[in-house]
């Protein structure tokens, strides 16, 4: 199979790629960080992936029509996966919000992974197997104590997968979302690092621990399989049982 994974230098997106390649796909990786995505092309390569790679900024309108002219042009016109990996994240008050916060999530979580799926269309409709898989945030199910804007944008992207996955089956293809909690990432590290809100968080979480990359990216690879083929339209969460764990709130008056 053939698979673009956007933002798949690092994290969550890098242990997708490898995932993928070790199932022997060919896979195109777009990152926006030059240096990145240097050392892990050079890196897969000596394993001997067949992944290629290019830089990227999704946010942006004419880089994401030049990805895809090259991906149509690379995969001659075919894409069986396409990974919508993207991870703007400014968590903070909603009162601390400014309007460059707004535009920062609307342009590289949701308007990103809406175009490029729109872009992605004829090609997975070309492939006669085609997958969309979105990585959103249990952020998007369940509310959080900030991050009001990030966890809308997700919200979005899991309302879209309903969409596409109806929209589209009948081009054959398949679009679900894979909503993770806080996974063992540079882009965690300064909330995961604060010793305060880490015992919270895993006070709130059954398995009690942050999950790893590798944890997100085998279900991934799962929904793009044939094994995953009647599965469309869903949001999974990934998330150690956070997103189930009811009555944590506490009200001030009461706490």
């Amino acid at each position: 199979m053939t698979a673009l994974v956007t933002g798949g230098a690092s994290g969550i997106g890098h242990a997708i790629v490898e995932e993928l390649a070790n199932f022997g796909a060919r896979i195109h990786v777009c990152d926006i960080s030059e240096t990145l995505l240097n050392q892990s092309l050079i890196e897969w390569e000596k394993k001997g992936f067949q992944v290629s790679g290019s830089i990227c900024d999704v946010s942006s309108r004419t880089e994401r029509e030049t990805l895809m002219q090259n991906v149509s042009t690379m995969f001659d016109g075919k894409l069986n996966i396409l990974v919508n990996n993207v991870g703007g994240c400014r968590i903070r008050p909603t009162i601390e919000y400014g309007a460059d916060d707004f535009s920062f999530h609307i342009s590289t979580n949701i308007e990103s992974a809406y175009h490029l799926s729109q872009l992605s269309h004829p090609l997975l409709k070309a492939s006669g197997f085609g997958n969309i898989v979105f990585i959103s945030s249990v952020g998007g199910v369940v509310s959080m104590d900030c991050g009001s804007i990030y966890g809308l944008t997700k919200g979005a992207m899991n309302h879209l997968a309903k969409n596409l996955a109806c929209e589209w089956a009948r081009d054959g293809i398949r679009a679900n979302s894979v909503a993770p909690s806080f996974v063992q990432t540079e882009m965690a590290e300064p909330l995961l690092g604060d010793a305060g809100y880490k015992k919270s968080l895993f006070g709130i979480t059954p398995l009690g621990r942050a999950g790893q990359p590798n944890e997100v990216a085998s279900l991934v690879v799962f929904l793009c399989l044939p094994a995953a083929s009647y599965i469309t339209g869903q949001t999974i969460c990934v998330d150690g049982g956070l997103s189930v764990n009811g009555f944590t709130y506490k009200h001030h008056a009461l706490a």
